[in-house]
């Protein structure tokens, strides 16, 4: 019979390979589990919760706000702000920075999406919730400012997401690699399903919106005509999965294989996607489970952000796939 391991016992075993840990960090990832349990309540029920649809508003990025998206985001932050254990939070919803109640004692700070993919939900679509943890760098949490937020990704101490989907999983890693807890709505409990996440070097899918083709730059475009043709060696082609869920297309290829191309467009030129919400925390995740993430040009962890919402293109997945499409951005292919 398979031993159940819940998140938390999980959280409690992996502290122990840790002697020099404070339990802070578990703390806080359990914390994140919690408020998901709360998200995860009203996405499988919004029809009847009425929540779907447009909510009148728009965010900092000028899109407009689902009423979930507005649900998730204080659920969140109330969720996770009541215990003080963050000095500072960000949110994809809020313009600026979130002080949380009590927040004199916290060392850490929180930067979320909170329903990544939220246009999907009135088609009952997969959707989730990003997360990234960071260590103040200052000794004063109530000094604690956007400085404080604006870290290089290679600087996270954890990082992970849920997805909302036929079952709801929350995947995560502390820099010692990948962990996926399906949940389990008989007992209310996430249980360990994936262990030791590990995404292979070469996948077989590609995922992009090939309905933005005119807007794409020639290389791009040389990119993905590569992966459309024939070559047994290299197990082309590649057949297409785009959902348009970040979450839903990242989680498929971390554990099948595949690359997931955001590139910069031609009316896009930073690219769409989101640095310290969207691109770092997965970039953190992809990495530990051996696989690569970059803007085209660089790493995605090595990028030094200069705002909160600082976009970037993004190219993350199976290894090989994302060292190909670099190649073919800086024309070496």
């Amino acid at each position: 019979m398979k031993k159940l391991i819940t998140i938390e016992r999980h959280f409690a075993e992996e502290q122990k390979l840790h002697p020099q840990a404070t339990g802070e960090l578990t703390d806080l990832l359990y914390d994140v589990a919690f408020a998901a349990k709360l998200v995860r309540r009203e996405v499988v029920r919004a029809g009847l919760a009425d929540i779907l649809g447009m909510a009148g508003t728009t965010n900092v990025q000028g899109e407009e706000v689902k009423k979930l998206d507005l649900f998730a985001n204080e659920k969140i932050i109330n969720a996770i702000g009541q215990h003080g254990r963050f000095a500072l939070m960000g949110s994809e919803e809020n313009e600026g920075t979130i002080i949380p109640p009590k927040n004199e004692n916290g060392r850490y700070v929180l930067l979320f999406d909170p329903l990544d993919g939220s246009s999907n939900i009135d088609v009952n679509v997969s959707v989730g919730t990003i997360f990234s943890i960071y260590r103040l760098t200052g000794d004063d949490p109530r000094k604690a400012d956007i400085k404080d937020c604006l870290q290089k990704g290679s600087e996270q101490v954890a990082a992970g997401y849920v997805i909302y989907g036929s079952s709801v999983m929350m995947v995560y890693t502390t820099g010692h690699g990948v962990h996926g807890f399906t949940y389990d709505p008989t007992i209310g409990e996430f249980l360990l399903s994936h262990e030791n996440i590990t995404i292979p070097a070469r996948g077989k899918y590609y995922s992009i919106n090939e309905g933005s083709r005119k807007q794409l730059h020639d290389s791009t475009l040389a990119f993905i005509g590569w992966l459309k043709e024939e070559d047994a060696e290299t197990g082309r082609p590649y057949s297409t999965r785009y959902i348009g869920s970040l979450v839903a297309d990242f989680h498929r290829n971390l554990l099948t294989g595949g690359v997931f191309v955001y590139p910069a467009t031609k009316t896009h030129r930073n690219g769409k996607l989101r640095l310290m919400y969207e691109a770092n925390p997965l970039a953190f995740i992809c990495e530990q489970a051996g696989g690569r993430a970059t803007d085209g040009k660089q790493r995605i962890l090595d990028i030094d952000p200069s705002e909160l919402h600082q976009r970037t293109p993004l190219y993350i997945g199976s290894r090989d796939d994302v060292m190909t499409a670099e190649a073919f951005e800086q024309g070496e292919r």
